[in-house]
């Protein structure tokens, strides 16, 4: 299974067990509701981490942030 980036179309690399990704992404699954105007609307996408970036830069208020202590 391939999996790429919507943003720039970069192929997001797995181990070769195919299980284990040798980069982050961010993955999105948004359905959408009433008044949205995409009502009954399922969207998915995944997005690097160097597209997640350059799209955070553009935010008006910047993403909360805490340290993990244990990483997974």
């Amino acid at each position: 299974m391939n999996i790429y980036c919507n943003c720039c179309g970069k192929e997001i690399r797995f181990h070769e067990n195919g299980k284990t990704a040798l980069e982050d992404y961010i993955a999105i699954d948004k359905n959408w509701g009433y008044f949205s105007g995409k009502d009954g609307i399922r969207q998915k996408m995944i997005v690097c981490e160097s597209c997640f970036d350059a799209w955070v830069e553009k935010f008006a208020i910047a993403p909360q942030e805490e340290e993990e202590l244990e990483l997974l």
